[in-house]
């Protein structure tokens, strides 16, 4: 069982930027991929980013490309996303999630945990 846990979003200019972190409980965290995901009012979940078990791999959406970055500290059980060049496109509750057995590079992530997500707000 893992436990997942956001903080760090908030109300930001565009152009500026964020950084989330997500916080997972259980000693198993270094087994998992992890990746985030937004939800903006109206539309589906949407992947965003992930990184693989050990760091090594890493993915984005399109969208995001250049602008986020996503992270990972094991020995700290938490796994960031830094979020810059903010767009008001990007506003969304953002999801942080952890799957096992799968290929980051893929991007096909179908997590077997969530966390309770937290809001991004970009004002143009």
């Amino acid at each position: 069982q893992v436990q997942l846990v956001e903080s760090g979003g908030g109300l930001v200019q565009a152009g500026g930027s964020l950084r989330l972190s997500c916080a997972a409980s259980g000693r198993t965290f270094s087994s998992y991929a992890m990746g985030w995901f937004r939800q903006a009012p109206g539309k589906e979940r949407e992947f965003v980013a992930a990184i693989s078990w050990s760091g090594g791999s890493t993915a984005y959406a399109d969208s995001v490309k250049g602008r986020f970055t996503i992270s990972r500290d094991n020995a700290k059980n938490t796994v960031y996303l830094q979020m810059n060049s903010l767009k008001p496109e990007d506003t969304a509750v953002y999801y942080c999630a952890a799957a096992q057995g799968v290929i980051v590079a893929t991007k096909r992530i179908r997590p077997d945990y969530w966390g309770q997500g937290t809001q991004v707000t970009v004002s143009s």
